[in-house]
């Protein structure tokens, strides 16, 4: 055996073993217990990144571990492979992105490959394949005929950098996810998911989800924004219809002095229609369209708004309100228009203040309260009070005026009790290239019509030039774009969007339970043995992205017949970031480590070490060049400890606790029972490999100590073997390539990754027990049977404790307590 350990070629040689042997392939076994563990798949960027490495170094870890305790595991590897990412780089390098995609796929998996992680890479999928997307477009067809996919005109969040539409979960502060750049407000006609039809099942199973981090869960609910409240309905002056407002506070709503409608709301163009206002209007709402959507709905700007000539009147005061259009109103929230009360909204009362608008006070504080004076106000009164200046409602509190306001409205035909939810219809259509074509067919005699699903799928043309503005080249396409009409038979033209990326990996989880099933999307029994996963891994920002949308595919899946589950994923961990220089790794903070220099220079099992050590998975992750050689230098004392005594542990049988030794090995067996203790609940309670790390390093520790005191002993060898074997075990999940060369040369057959995990005796676990005498101003007054290992902190605690003793000290001062360690407490008073 070498003295060195030498990574590159130990790696290589298991690598290829586990790929000869298959050894993670695994099929349904109704005898044993399943579990599925999935780690968020890649999107084929081309490189892999130290973010990858630390989330699949943990799921890897989880997976190893719960194969070796018994159960069937399934861990497979798919990409994420269509999306403007591809297309925008494709475009850059003059190539085309199935090519750069497929190309990256080769490269990213023989990285994967080489940090030696447990995939069953006989269910390699790629969303961008027609045998995956052909499924998806089923989907479609099915969710269109049940009235769950439909096409409608709207405002949009337009990314003019990227050429398409955005959901509106992939903007973020006003800019796009993807490029980071403004994001502006276009009305177009596109295709929706209506998420909102389970919008109350995806609320309500949230409190089903006891093993998703409380910190996503709320984001959801958030997201979701249920509130209560009531619809009011203010009459156009003119007669001519009435503007629906959604709102918490109708106890204000005597208070209400004028209308703020959103930008984009429909009546603004014809409220202002051929009046003095219209010109003023029209190039308002263009400069609102233009600013950041998150700083409007943050509510970040300057306030600002323009009168469009019209009124409104308040159904309960019968007062004039002029409507304005103001930035501050998104359509997003609510119904896209305000009832202002500038008395008791901050936002109302600045706009109100800025434009000389009345300012009604209709709460009051308490009823002690004097009513202020609106001129001397300086900032509006938000909270609950006692109503003033309200009709036939004053005096009531802001809880009581709700209610009863909003039953006089509703018996008047003007208004009713609301729920409200901030959750708006998922937008799918992309006017981009690189992505799964809408199964949607144009006929000027029948409409609009679902491409039949015996044509399925419609697959993307691969011979396409990619035009370098970025703009789709299909609608150019008349091969593509011409079709038949599959009712009349007529010419007719296929739909020319793309679905979003998000909608790949809202179900790709469940087809890697029968990734190569061809009768249909999905096998009904081995999807009905793998799902739901149990254990999700990936990063929290898609708590409102993919998390959100995968919930609702799942339900709607359950619902076609084609899943048994009503949730994914039954446990969520989200790892924290990489980081270095106090900053996440990034190109453009020129921060980066290259995952494969690592391995170069370190091998892959001291890489996953250190990520697996540096810190717990929730938490961020502190790159540190001096911990990676921390975590080399332990793989080498690992690697030596074996090394040094191999001889002697091959010709030895592990220790089974029965015969009789000495202290010190003794000592050393306790504590290799403990560490599988330790080790194990890390591992299985709490993903904590950090400390199971840090409890395998002080073995370790241990074996070297006794290395050099008990060498002489007869026992030495099997206490030893037994240690240095559990070592070997423990580490595995988290350095499985030394851990298998070192399984192999201790005489024993591979893989060890089909060793059973060891288990602890629970009377190894018992430290030696020592008598230790207590005195009391020198005089024996008690005995005490304490562990061998007992610090001196702890033996002061029990003497003191003692109630033979406390029967010596009561109503004494003890001016101190002398301990001679492993012999006696003196206490002194």
């Amino acid at each position: 055996m070498e003295m060195r350990y030498n990574p590159k070629a130990v790696e290589e040689k298991w690598q290829g073993y586990w790929e000869r042997e298959q050894l993670f392939s695994v099929q349904e076994d109704p005898d044993k217990k399943k579990f599925y563990l999935l780690e968020m798949f890649p999107y084929p960027s081309g490189r892999i990144h130290m973010g990858h490495v630390r989330n699949y170094s943990i799921g890897d870890v989880v997976a190893r571990f719960l194969s070796m305790r018994g159960y069937n595991v399934l861990h497979p590897m798919g990409w994420d492979a269509f999306g403007m990412p591809a297309e925008n780089a494709a475009i850059k390098a003059k190539t085309h992105p199935a090519k750069w995609t497929y190309e990256n796929i080769d490269y990213m998996r023989r990285q994967l490959k080489k940090l030696g992680l447990s995939y069953d890479w006989t269910r390699e999928l790629a969303t961008c394949d027609p045998s995956y997307y052909r499924w998806e477009q089923l989907f479609f067809v099915k969710m269109f005929k049940k009235g769950l996919a439909y096409k409608k005109k709207s405002y949009v969040n337009w990314c003019g950098t990227c050429q398409t539409v955005l959901a509106n979960e992939q903007v973020e502060d006003g800019a796009c996810w993807r490029c980071d750049q403004p994001v502006v407000q276009k009305e177009m006609e596109q295709w929706f998911f209506k998420i909102t039809d389970y919008v109350e099942e995806l609320l309500e199973y949230l409190d089903k989800l006891p093993g998703w981090p409380e910190r996503v869960l709320t984001m959801q609910r958030n997201w979701i924004g249920k509130s209560f409240g009531s619809t009011i309905h203010f009459p156009l002056e003119s007669g001519k219809g009435s503007i629906q407002v959604f709102t918490t506070r109708a106890d204000t709503l005597f208070g209400a002095t004028f209308m703020s409608l959103a930008p984009e709301h429909p009546l603004v163009d014809e409220l202002c229609r051929g009046t003095e206002q219209e010109e003023t209007v029209r190039a308002f709402v263009e400069r609102s369209k233009q600013a950041k959507r998150g700083e409007r709905a943050a509510d970040l700007l300057e306030k600002e708004g323009v009168f469009t000539g019209a009124h409104c009147i308040n159904p309960m005061t019968g007062a004039k309100m002029p409507i304005f259009v103001a930035n501050f109103v998104v359509m997003e929230y609510g119904t896209g228009a305000v009832m202002a009360v500038p008395a008791h909204d901050q936002r109302d009362f600045e706009f109100a203040r800025k434009y000389d608008l009345p300012i009604k006070v209709v709460i009051k504080a308490s009823e002690d309260a004097p009513v202020p004076e609106p001129a001397a106000l300086d900032q509006a009164f938000e909270e609950d009070g006692i109503l003033v200046d309200s009709g036939d409602f004053t005096g009531m509190t802001s809880a009581q005026a709700r209610e009863a306001i909003t039953q006089a409205l509703e018996a008047r035909g003007q208004g009713e009790l609301t729920v409200q939810y901030r959750l708006r219809d998922w937008g799918i259509s992309r006017q981009r290239y690189w992505g799964a074509p809408i199964p949607i067919i144009y006929c000027d005699e029948c409409g609009t019509v679902p491409v039949p699903e015996e044509d399925l799928p419609v697959v993307l043309p691969l011979d396409l030039d990619m035009p370098e503005s970025g703009a789709s080249p299909l609608p150019l396409s008349e091969e593509f774009v011409r079709t038949t009409c599959p009712q009349c038979g007529k010419a007719a033209r296929r739909e020319t969007d793309t679905m979003d990326t998000f909608v790949e990996s809202s179900w790709y989880f469940a087809r890697f339970a029968c990734s190569d099933y061809d009768q249909g999307p999905l096998d009904p029994q081995r999807v009905g043995y793998w799902m739901p996963v149990d254990q999700y891994i990936g990063g929290i920002e898609h708590a409102v992205l993919h998390l959100l949308y995968s919930r609702f595919f799942t339900k709607v899946l359950r619902d076609m017949g084609y899943l048994q589950v009503d949730e994914p994923f039954t446990n969520l961990l989200t790892q924290g970031m990489v980081i270095k220089d106090g900053a996440k790794m990034s190109k453009s903070k020129g921060n980066v480590v290259d995952p494969d220099d690592m391995i170069r220079a370190y091998g892959a099992d001291t890489v996953r070490l250190f990520c697996l050590f540096a810190a717990p998975p929730e938490k961020e992750l502190e790159w540190s060049d001096q911990g990676v050689e921390g975590a080399s230098r332990f793989l080498g004392r690992v690697w030596r400890l074996v090394h040094d005594n191999l001889e002697g542990l091959q010709a030895a049988a592990p220790y089974d606790g029965r015969a009789e030794v000495g202290s010190t090995l003794q000592a050393l067996h306790r504590k290799t029972h403990q560490t599988i203790k330790k080790v194990t609940e890390d591992i299985e309670q709490r993903f904590h490999f950090n400390t199971a790390i840090a409890a395998i390093m002080e073995l370790v520790n241990q074996i070297y100590a006794v290395q050099d005191k008990a060498s002489q002993d007869p026992a030495y060898w099997p206490v030893m073997r037994e240690a240095v074997e559990t070592v070997v075990v423990l580490l595995s999940p988290m350095a499985p390539h030394i851990a298998e060369e070192l399984w192999e040369r201790l005489g024993r057959r591979p893989s060890i990754a089909k060793v059973p995990w060891p288990t602890w005796r629970e009377e190894s676990l018992k430290a030696e027990e020592i008598l230790i005498v207590v005195q009391v101003n020198g005089k024996l007054r008690g005995r005490l049977t304490v562990p061998a290992d007992v610090t001196n902190e702890d033996l002061e605690k029990a003497a003191l404790a003692d109630p033979k003793v406390q029967s010596f000290i009561e109503g004494k001062t003890v001016r101190k307590v002398i301990v001679v360690p492993k012999k006696l407490v003196n206490i002194v008073v």
